[in-house]
């Protein structure tokens, strides 16, 4: 699998060796810090302290070391990331939603493009749900912190995250695998054999599976949300066909089957107005409809809203059922079906000059259902189901002749995607829906068909210069040219329980239920210049420092909910937006302690932010923004000594500087409130010691931990879903026996404590708040062995 074996300090492994470590002496226990970690934040492989580049860079064993086992867990040891699974719209809990300085995409549909880019093997994941990936037979990842205009242009205006698998070896044949066992009947196992071919090619199978059980049980019929079930499957193929002309193939294939995402009751508006129906037509005692939907001298209107009782048929906090239980009774369900295949090729036409060509192909099947209300009422469901497919070229010239280095490429990539989203829901379009609900029927169903095309074209350059010795500076130009197809048929039907119309509406739907979007093309083109400019110094050979600017663009797109008809009935496009980046930052390395800091300030433009249309959300660029920061990641390794600390900090102060009201529209965010997923503070750090207990075994405790300040998970302030800071521990020993076996045994979320790692509302008209916790304290052992 692409994932369950953790990483390490660097995004590129070289030769499959942790390049954070050196050898030592055969009574060392620990390595120093003084071999280089390698990065290629810039499309070539330089040193990590080099780079004018916030880099994060992590190997195998460190991530291995830190229980760093999914792509989510990252935001645990990097500063300014936060990683969620289960985005809020979304029942899927492989949707993953990545902020990165305060800058991502909350949205995890089609229509809607992440706002950090993933790459795999240095090809760009389209899809959320391609995105929460499981670590299993990796050599590292680098997280590029900040807009990466240039080399990473595609979506890339929070950040990159690189993730790269580890390459066959020539002439070795070796293996590693490990199972684990654990809390909730968790079954986890991995497996790696590297074969041999003969002197100049070479093989790498991996595999893996995780089981476990749930942790958020439902009410209704004991079903447990929140399980794992998932199998990974990763192949390459390396063959150098001549000392200057080497070709790579690479698989990977993911399937998940699990139950749905752990979201439970977050709160109710009683006065809402589909509330306030579904309680009157419950019987629940004492409810009213408050904004007159019934004829006068009708006894469940004109009578003022008594506080509701704590009674199975009220829509109120009586449904809340605690931490790790669910309320709901609709359908759940997240599956997922992730694969892909990529081959480069690369060509050293000369010492100075190397081409370059990568070729990939990827397809993401998924499918979520969640019970948003999570009560027993029929408030709001949504299923949503999509297949994607994807066709990325890109080719690459690089050049490197004495104080002149540089690449120039060009991009493409062509995406298409089918979505079918249906939503149940009681929200009264018509008084004929309102009538049906308060005599115990349904309410309505909206179904969504698009279909969704992106064709992507960039060329791309940087050129970097040592002027001197010490000093180097480096620019950067991206065009990028995205246009957006979409096509789609919208509607409702009433009541709910209808089956779906075939032939899809055209002009009306005899049944019952509008047309909101009649199913015509429609096409937006998008493009950008962007870029970026750095000039890098070394002040001593133990410190360097940068300063940089960059720009980057997230293309926009068309909006495909509605319960209403937009002008013409045609979809609402909405716009790019922007990020303009100015940064500054000092790398020191002295002896056995490294000390990496960054300040920037991100001046945010035409930002898509969530109105609301009656109940639906709607994205709009109705912002402006301005980000500022600090970061800063530390590690301290004495050679010669077992002690290996590591540390990392961030500090981010944002504003919403304005909003643009939207006519028709409801804000959900005011100039002031704070963007989502961007807590003030954020800090990490981790502590062992390696025992040396004879000349064949050692002993190694760890513990590690992460603070994480005040965060909200949508735009604006709602407090049902905010979470206050936290702090989560985990904690492991390790017996390592001739450096071929590991007996490990760990707690996760040591101290048992209960924060959120998610969070959903539509309070003002739906009336719903929900949100997940994470796991509560488990236990795990481990056994694991490589020869």
């Amino acid at each position: 699998m692409l994932g369950a074996c953790g990483l390490a300090t660097t995004a590129q492994a070289q030769t499959a060796q942790d390049t954070t470590t050196s050898p030592a002496p055969e009574d060392a226990t620990v390595q120093s810090l003084d071999q280089a970690i390698i990065v290629t934040a810039r499309r070539r492989e330089e040193s990590l302290q080099e780079t004018p580049v916030a880099i994060s860079a992590f190997s195998a064993d460190m991530l291995a070391e830190r229980q760093i086992s999914q792509t989510q867990d990252l935001e645990k040891i990097t500063p300014s990331l936060q990683f969620k699974p289960a985005g809020q719209l979304s029942g899927n809990s492989a949707a993953s939603v990545v902020f990165i300085r305060g800058i991502g995409q909350l949205d995890p549909t089609a229509a809607v493009d992440p706002g950090v880019g993933m790459y795999i093997d240095e090809v760009y994941v389209g899809r959320s749900v391609g995105g929460t990936i499981e670590f299993g037979d990796i050599a590292g990842v680098e997280v590029l912190r900040g807009p990466q205009g240039t080399l990473f242009g595609r979506n890339t205006i929070g950040g990159a995250i690189l993730i790269r698998t580890q390459e066959p070896i020539f002439g070795e044949f070796s293996g590693k695998g490990r199972i684990r066992a654990g809390e909730d009947d968790l079954i986890e196992g991995f497996a790696a054999l590297n074969l041999p071919i003969s002197d100049n090619a070479a093989a790498r199978v991996s595999g893996g599976f995780r089981k476990r059980d749930g942790y958020v049980i439902r009410a209704f019929d004991g079903l447990d949300l929140g399980n794992d079930d998932s199998f990974t499957l990763n192949g390459a193929f390396r063959w150098e066909a001549t000392p200057n002309f080497e070709i790579s193939l690479r698989g990977d294939y993911t399937k998940r089957d699990e139950n749905g995402a752990p979201f439970v009751f977050a709160g109710i508006n009683e006065n809402a107005p589909v509330p306030a129906i579904v309680s009157v037509g419950a019987g629940c005692p004492g409810a009213t409809i408050p904004f007159a939907p019934l004829e006068p001298g009708d006894p469940r209107f004109g009578a003022p809203n008594v506080p509701l009782i704590d009674d199975a048929r009220c829509a109120n906090d009586f449904q809340a059922k605690g931490k790790f239980v669910n309320g709901g009774t609709a359908p759940v369900l997240s599956t997922s079906e992730v694969w892909g295949v990529s081959g480069t090729a690369v060509w050293d036409v000369s010492p100075e000059v190397t081409l370059k060509s990568i070729t990939a192909y990827r397809s993401t099947e998924s499918r979520g259902i969640r019970d948003a209300d999570n009560t027993p009422f029929e408030i709001i469901t949504t299923d949503v189901g999509s297949e994607s497919k994807q066709f990325s070229q890109e080719l690459q010239m690089q050049y490197d002749s004495g104080p002149v280095s540089g690449i120039i490429g060009l991009y493409y990539f062509d995406e298409d995607t089918n979505e079918r989203a249906t939503v149940p829901l009681s929200f009264p379009p018509t008084p004929q829906v309102i009538g049906s609900i308060l005599n115990g029927g349904p309410g309505s169903r909206d179904l969504q068909f698009s279909d969704l095309e992106t064709r992507s074209m960039a060329a791309f350059g940087e050129l970097s210069y040592e002027v001197t010795d010490r000093l180097e500076l480096t620019g950067g130009l991206r065009y990028t040219e995205d246009r957006k197809t979409y096509q789609g048929t919208v509607f409702n039907l009433f009541p709910s329980t209808l089956p779906d119309p075939d032939p899809l509406p055209t002009e009306a739907i005899p049944d019952g239920g509008p047309l909101y979007i009649y199913n015509t093309p429609n096409r937006k083109t998008f493009s950008a210049l962007t870029g970026s400019a750095s000039a890098a110094y070394e002040f001593t050979d133990w410190l360097n420092g940068y300063v940089s600017y960059a720009r980057s663009f997230k293309s926009g797109g068309f909006n495909t909910r509605y319960n209403a008809p937009p002008p013409d009935f045609e979809p609402v496009p909405f716009d790019e937006e922007s990020v303009d980046s100015y940064e500054i930052g000092a790398k020191m390395e002295v002896g056995d302690f490294r000390l990496n800091m960054a300040a920037f300030q991100a001046d945010y433009k035409d930002i898509q932010l969530v109105f609301r249309e009656g109940a639906v959300p709607l994205l709009f660029n109705a912002g402006k923004a301005r980000i500022r920061g600090f970061e800063a990641e530390a590690s301290y390794h004495p050679y010669g000594s077992g002690l290996r600390i590591d540390a990392g900090a961030s500090t981010l102060d944002d504003e919403i500087l304005s909003i643009t009201p939207i006519p028709g529209a409801t804000a959900t965010v005011q100039p002031g409130d704070g963007l989502p997923l961007t807590p003030s503070f954020q800090g990490n750090f981790a502590i062992s010691y390696e025992f040396l207990l004879n000349d064949r075994m050692t002993l190694t405790p760890r513990f590690d931990g992460s603070y994480t300040s005040k965060l909200q998970f949508i735009t604006g302030s709602v407090p049902e879903i905010e979470q206050d800071g936290y702090f989560v521990a985990n904690g492991s020993v390790e017996l390592g026996v001739n450096d071929t076996w590991k007996l490990q045994a760990g707690v996760i979320n040591l101290f048992d404590k209960d924060y959120l790692i998610q969070g959903n509302a539509s309070l003002g008209t739906l009336g719903y708040a929900e949100k997940i916790y994470a796991r509560p304290r488990n236990w795990y052992v481990q056994v694991s062995a490589e020869f």
